[in-house]
């Protein structure tokens, strides 16, 4: 019984845990879709976390949380739009740039408004509610898994729908597809390439703000400092092994998670705590490698 419980317990957790990455993971897929790699989904989340819980807080509702964090998201997406796009710098280097300001300016801000540096536990904020579905939550087993989660869990397993068919049931996807694939030829046909992409690191921006809202305002009910721990870049990872495609980004999204997962469950065991936190990177590093064997040996195949 004890086992079962535990086994219940841990798949209600990994979909728990997948969210923010797979909202990250989502928005990586439009701006890889774009040709643009926006390696800045750490500091985005990170920020979008920290203003989603300030704009509740002082805003006195959940909507003001929401529209704080999104458009914090916005700004820290312009700045990489302006650097990259129209000042041509480096894409890597401008998200290196966002992530190292992120984890400096959380602080600062943080401690400006409450004198605090690790946590907003004087805020008095508002978190995302949860939702149990209807008939599901009634079902034994299968209920206590898919029933009584954060709404934004439900909504990023929906944005994976909707953005499948953003892709490939509308003009500005097919735009996006194809700045991302031959930027000359969109060009040609008087597409302005510049202002598409813009569109893609604007939607991802907001995409990777809801991610890190759901970190400080669902996953947890406070800020504290540096809480994105690495999700970022996990999923940038589960966008490249999913192939910019929504359902693929799912699917590495919920490998990677179930490691991210795993290892809170591992905590309660006499397991060593760097082991344990290691655990989600080292899947990672794991798993990239071995989609980048299998990606070289096909294209060796190929030719």
């Amino acid at each position: 019984m004890f086992s079962f419980k535990f086994m219940i317990d841990f798949l209600f957790m990994w979909i728990r845990v997948a969210t923010p990455i797979l909202w990250a993971a989502l928005g990586a897929s439009i701006c890889e879709k774009s040709g643009v790699v926006n390696l800045g989904l750490e500091g985005i989340m990170l920020i979008a976390a920290l203003f989603g819980v300030i704009g509740s807080a002082f805003g006195g509702g959940l909507f003001w949380g929401i529209a704080a964090g999104v458009l914090s998201a916005v700004v820290v997406s312009i700045i990489f739009a302006y650097f990259h796009l129209v000042l041509k710098a480096n894409s890597v280097l401008c998200g290196t740039a966002i992530n190292t300001i992120a984890a400096g300016l959380t602080v600062f801000v943080l401690q400006l408004l409450t004198g605090e540096k690790g946590s907003s536990s004087s805020l008095n904020s508002f978190q995302f509610p949860t939702l149990n579905i209807p008939v599901v939550e009634n079902i034994p087993v299968l209920g206590r898994i898919l029933s009584g989660h954060n709404i934004l869990t439900y909504l990023g397993l929906l944005m994976v729908f909707l953005i499948h068919l953003f892709f490939y049931r509308t003009p500005i996807g097919l735009r996006i597809r194809a700045v991302g694939e031959t930027p000359k030829a969109a060009e040609s046909v008087g597409i302005n390439v510049v202002r598409i992409r813009l569109l893609a690191i604007l939607l991802c921006g907001i995409m990777a703000g809801f991610g890190g809202m759901y970190l400080s305002m669902g996953y947890l009910p406070m800020f504290t400092r540096d809480m994105v721990a690495g999700r970022g870049f996990i999923a940038l990872a589960a966008n490249a092994m999913g192939q910019s495609t929504p359902v693929g980004v799912l699917v590495s999204s919920l490998l990677f998670s179930f490691f991210d997962g795993l290892s809170n469950i591992l905590q309660m065991l006499r397991i060593p705590a760097e082991f344990i936190q290691m655990l989600p990177y080292a899947a990672t590093i794991l798993f990239l490698t071995l989609y980048s064997i299998k990606k070289y040996m096909v294209k060796s195949k190929g030719e």
